[in-house]
């Protein structure tokens, strides 16, 4: 995933939770696990990395639109409470 710090405040945990059950399958526990609490990440495939870029575009242009909502009520907020 892109690191964009400008939609940073726009992400839900919802998105975080969403990009972890996606790369999840590829975590492998180590065998001492219960004990060491390390575990590893596979490598992984064309059609992985390729899956991980589109949804990281989704979701950036998911943020984006969020803040451009959050942008237009806070106009509107704005607004309203000169008028007032």
């Amino acid at each position: 995933m892109k690191l964009r710090l400008d939609l940073l405040e726009a992400v839900t945990a919802q998105d975080i939770l969403e990009e972890v059950l996606a790369s999840n399958h590829r975590y492998k526990p180590e065998p001492n696990f219960s004990k060491t609490g390390v575990g590893s990440l596979s490598s992984a495939s064309t059609e992985e990395r390729a899956n991980e870029v589109a949804r990281s575009s989704d979701l950036i242009r998911k943020l984006r639109e969020r803040l451009k909502a959050r942008e237009k009520r806070n106009k509107s907020k704005s607004t309203h409470s000169v008028k007032a």
